[in-house]
């Protein structure tokens, strides 16, 4: 599956559009998490365990995003974005979504 933030991708064409490919997953933070993040909240400075959580959530999203597009018969997925929002006050989507569409090499 190729995945690409572009448009185009170079050397290929788009034969088919099969529609819009998405993948999602609202991730909670945890006890021990909150805490940790607390302490480095007191100090300043990058908080690791949120950034791990939400690198997680990312690729999470992108494989559902893929199996989406798969699924719909698609071996591409252009114009790919992330797009992350709270839910809750301890909980974040992150929703991934581009177009689903056959390509062919040129």
């Amino acid at each position: 599956m190729i995945v690409v933030t572009t448009e185009k991708i170079p050397g290929y064409k788009v034969v088919e559009v099969k529609g819009i490919a998405r993948g999602g997953v609202v991730r909670a933070t945890h006890l021990g998490r909150d805490i940790i993040a607390g302490f480095r909240n007191l100090v300043g400075g990058e908080v690791k365990e949120y950034t791990e959580m939400m690198a997680e959530a990312r690729e999470i999203a992108l494989q559902r995003m893929i199996k989406n597009a798969e699924e719909m018969g698609a071996n591409a997925v252009i114009g790919m974005r992330f797009m992350t929002s709270n839910v809750g006050q301890r909980m974040a989507e992150v929703y991934a979504f581009g177009t689903a569409v056959v390509v062919e090499r040129e």
